[in-house]
């Protein structure tokens, strides 16, 4: 079960030049959005990836907002487990629990899942917060990150589970996002 203070939201690469092609576009962004709006009200702090910004361009003006300038790294590398700057930052917030959202869901997404799973890390993968350039290649990239040991889910799913109750402010507010 999802906990506030072990969790950590992981942004993959939602870079403009891939966004605007992927399956679901408009979707995917609002999911992504109201995902990260949530983690801001449940005080769950977030990291960004951009693969190779200088070709693919800035993450989406709807997302880049809600991650510390410090809290963003720039790769190269498919699978962020890979990337020292991703794994010093992550272990200096010491959590083990991570949400995972972005894209592509069967390439980059796919091998962190993958590759964190088996660095012991309980992974969260938010279905509709992922996609890819195809349907198929989507569905592909999830079925092979459940079968790594990735637990699939929803961003609904994530938020009320970070809650645990139907009370207070943070309650009002998540059920006002998710509406």
């Amino acid at each position: 079960m999802l906990e506030v203070g072990n969790s950590v939201l992981v942004i993959i690469d939602i870079q403009e030049k891939l966004a605007r092609v992927m399956h679901d576009r408009k979707k995917l962004i609002r999911s992504i959005e109201k995902l990260c709006t949530g983690m801001g009200i449940l005080e769950v702090p977030a990291i960004l990836t951009e693969q190779y910004p200088q070709g693919l361009g800035p993450t989406v003006t709807e997302v880049i907002s809600a991650v510390k300038p410090e809290n963003i790294i720039s790769k190269t590398c498919f699978s962020c487990r890979s990337d020292d700057s991703f794994m010093t930052l992550l272990g200096k917030m010491g959590r083990t629990q991570l949400i995972v959202a972005g894209v592509e869901a069967h390439i980059c997404v796919y091998q962190t899942v993958k590759d964190l799973v088996s660095s012991g890390y309980e992974v969260y993968v938010a279905s509709d917060a992922v996609s890819s350039r195809t349907l198929e290649n989507k569905t592909i990239g999830l079925h092979l990150m459940a079968n790594a040991g990735a637990l699939i889910t929803s961003v609904e799913t994530v938020l009320f589970e970070l809650l645990k109750v139907a009370e207070g402010e943070k309650f009002r507010a998540i059920s006002r996002l998710v509406k």
